[in-house]
């Protein structure tokens, strides 16, 4: 997991590491940089801001008649 690194240190580990382990870059990532982030060579992305303002749902089940 490489967090909140930038462009030129995640492209640094993608060289270090040499595809030996899978990398995740995560922290940061917008779906404006996105395809920045994906051209450095991590193997995946986390992109939080997908799920930061969503507002929840209230969803219930109520069961009856049972012994």
């Amino acid at each position: 997991m490489l967090d909140n690194f930038s462009l030129k240190d995640l492209r640094s580990a993608v060289e270090l590491v040499g595809g030996r382990v899978p990398l995740e870059a995560s922290g940061g990532i917008t779906l404006d940089n996105i395809r920045d982030v994906a051209l450095t060579g991590v193997d995946f992305i986390s992109v939080g801001e997908i799920t930061h303002s969503v507002k929840a749902l209230d969803i219930s089940l109520t069961f009856e008649g049972g012994e």
